[in-house]
């Protein structure tokens, strides 16, 4: 289950974990929501790590978030995308 905000200067993807309709709830634990913030020239990724009681939080410029949506469809292998 995942809900899209959109804020004055961001818009916000809450991706949350859930079990299958029918599944067992000991089958696996379930992970902290994954709030994805998206700017302008930035995306936010962070998630509350129980173990230390924080937020993690991971930065991508926009290039960098480019080179993982396409390394997500590309085999193994060094890759450097041509920008124009």
């Amino acid at each position: 289950m995942f809900t899209i905000e959109h804020d004055f200067d961001a818009t916000v993807i809450t991706l949350i974990d859930e079990l299958p309709a029918g599944a067992i709830a000991a089958a696996r634990p379930l992970n902290e929501d994954v709030v994805i913030q998206s700017f302008d020239d930035r995306v936010v990724v962070e998630q509350f790590d129980p173990d230390t009681g924080e937020l993690a939080q991971i930065v991508l410029t926009m290039e960098q978030l480019e080179e993982l949506r396409a390394a997500l469809n590309l085999p193994e292998g060094n890759y450097r995308l041509e920008r124009g």
